[in-house]
């Protein structure tokens, strides 16, 4: 029985509520807004430039690009014999070594994260698994697309100084530096796309190589007359083959049975746009 001179105990104010409002009274001076697209491709962009495998591999293409091309046009330029094909053709090898650098680096732009266990950080701050992988190939899509186009005008333009051959058309530099740009950064958004379905970088890099290579190799072991429709078609949808569509309508081949003009860049966006539906879909489906 309490008397009136005894103190009452002071009720213990409420436990505070997660989420209804500051702690304390404290207010942070941080606005809170919901991330956005905007947001994923800034951070994709920092995470890609900040590797140093980035680097190592771009520099590595920018070498094979420039000093093949470079090369070649020397070589050319001290035969005594006249260059019957275009000049800008001499940027083919280049080119084409390159794309194992674009390929590698496409791989590691996702599969890195699962190796260092990043991709949970990323995806905490992103929940959105989709926004995640649409940013990764924007960013991945835009910086060799522009990097290739400056590189391979360089070397085109180096070559016609150094051959001292008549400078092609502009439908020719088109082709040879839009196209061929368009070309490699959509071949590193399928490395990407693979990447993302294996999760691990150096199976998923041995699966682009072959995907690149196996096809050529494979059609120059067929001898047996019966397999000729198939070494010939294995020869004109080859990447390399169509890589060169861009320098020569007739391709490595030479017979004009395979692709022509932009056909090769239509092909590749659409095995490209299946393999990203899939990786899509392994991502949004799949634990990390």
């Amino acid at each position: 029985m309490t008397t009136p001179y005894q103190q009452q105990p002071a009720p213990h104010p409420p436990a505070p509520q997660w989420g209804t409002g500051p702690v304390g009274g404290y207010v942070s001076p941080i606005p809170v807004r919901r991330a956005t697209l905007g947001d994923a491709v800034a951070s994709e962009w920092t995470k890609l430039r900040s590797v140093r495998s980035t680097m190592w591999t771009l520099g590595v293409m920018l070498v094979l690009m420039v000093g093949i091309g470079t090369l070649t046009a020397l070589v050319v330029s001290t035969s005594t014999e006249s260059l019957n094909d275009d000049v800008l053709t001499l940027g083919f090898f280049g080119v084409l070594l390159g794309s194992i650098c674009v390929i590698t680096l496409g791989v590691l732009t996702i599969s890195s994260e699962y190796t260092t266990g990043m991709i949970r950080t990323t995806l905490t701050a992103c929940p959105s698994r989709v926004r995640v992988l649409g940013a990764k190939s924007l960013v991945f899509f835009l910086l060799i697309f522009v990097l290739t186009v400056v590189t391979t005008a360089l070397v085109g333009a180096l070559q016609v100084a150094i051959t001292d051959a008549p400078s092609p058309s502009g439908e020719t530099w088109f082709r040879s530096t839009v196209g061929v740009s368009l070309y490699l950064a959509t071949l590193g958004l399928l490395a990407l796309a693979v990447g993302a379905l294996i999760r691990h970088s150096a199976g998923a890099i041995t699966i682009m190589i072959g995907v690149v290579l196996m096809p050529l190799v494979l059609a120059m072991f067929m001898f047996a007359d019966s397999l000729s429709t198939l070494r010939d078609g294995l020869f004109d949808y080859s990447i390399p083959n169509q890589l060169a569509v861009f320098y020569d309508n007739a391709g490595v081949s030479g017979d004009g049975a395979g692709p022509s003009g932009w056909e090769p860049l239509w092909i590749m966006i659409g095995v490209t746009a299946v393999a990203m539906t899939g990786a899509f879909f392994a991502l949004d489906r799949r634990d990390v």
